[in-house]
């Protein structure tokens, strides 16, 4: 297994004392820095607060001999980056949750999420072109009732592959843009964010009407 772990994190866990655990963590640090930063920005508008948890994700990467870091398992499915942020992305809201609490009043990020998840189920009940993504409408247009409609789009995506997972909750948990998700998953363009997607609706649209659920009349 230790043969299919990025040189970095190979390096990482073999280093066997004090200066080499040091040397290979700035190494990881160089390959991942960058990733992270965006993942600790993109939870929160607030630069001080994203820079705060930031530096608290890396002292939880680090914190037990990188006990997080050794959870990763090459399945050759999903790329190490793509755990990576999920990782990451869980710190960052873990941290926000204990320093911040989970009042509902507390920040309108929330509220912007709550909107983005919304704009999700719009697009899944209705057609959508590239366009409308990279500006989707704000006004839930479902005639189905909400409770519904979520749990079966819970256990739709539930059933998606793990890096498809991830880049419905950058866009519409997260509110990034595309070009921010081409730049945390690897993608080279923002148009190859709006294809997939595309292809998600696509397939989400097919399992809901699978379960009896039809998009909502024009």
């Amino acid at each position: 297994m230790s043969a299919a772990l990025p040189f970095e994190l190979s390096r990482l866990f073999e280093a066997r004392n004090a200066p080499a655990r040091d040397d290979a963590w700035a190494e990881f640090l160089a390959a991942h820095s960058r990733l992270l930063l965006h993942v600790a920005r993109a939870v929160t508008t607030d630069r001080d607060a994203a820079m705060d948890a930031y530096t608290s994700m890396l002292e939880r990467l680090r914190e037990d001999d990188y006990r997080r870091l050794r959870g990763y398992a090459p399945d050759g499915r999903s790329k190490f980056t793509t755990w990576l942020v999920v990782v990451a992305r869980r710190l960052c809201l873990d941290f926000h949750r204990h320093r911040y609490g989970r009042a509902d009043d507390q920040a309108p990020d929330a509220a912007a999420a709550h909107a983005a998840r919304r704009r999700l189920v719009d697009l899944v009940t209705g057609e959508t072109e590239p366009e409308q993504l990279a500006a989707p409408t704000a006004d839930p247009a479902s005639a189905l009732q909400a409770g519904e409609l979520h749990r079966a789009l819970d256990a739709a995506t539930a059933c998606l592959a793990a890096t498809d997972r991830l880049l419905l909750k950058l866009r519409f948990d997260d509110d990034l843009s595309a070009r921010e998700i081409a730049g945390l998953l690897g993608l080279p363009t923002p148009f190859h964010v709006y294809r997939r997607l595309n292809a998600l609706l696509e397939e989400l649209r097919r399992v809901l009407r699978q379960r009896g659920i039809h998009e909502a009349e024009p």
